[in-house]
């Protein structure tokens, strides 16, 4: 076991702290199990688990039909250019 030092917001210390105390776990315990959560599972598979979006959120994902090689500099220099005439 190595030891490892972080600069964490003081607030978020404080918040993790209760968390920590309310799960009756260390807070060191805590991070390992998600450094092992993160870390671990991309390894172990590349399925990540199925992800909560919501449906304003996955809105948003649905295909806007610009294309792929769509040039938006070019798309915005034209209208600048042609907004300014």
């Amino acid at each position: 076991m190595s030891k490892l030092t972080l600069n964490i917001n003081d607030d978020t210390i404080a918040r993790a702290k209760v968390y920590a105390s309310e799960q009756n776990r260390s807070l060191s315990s805590i991070i390992q199990s998600f450094l092992d959560k993160i870390t671990l599972e991309k390894e172990s598979t590349n399925n990540v688990e199925e992800i909560k979006i919501s449906p304003f959120v996955r809105s948003l994902s649905i295909k806007s039909g610009i294309p792929a090689d769509f040039d938006y500099k070019k798309a915005l220099g034209d209208h600048y250019a042609e907004k300014h005439k």
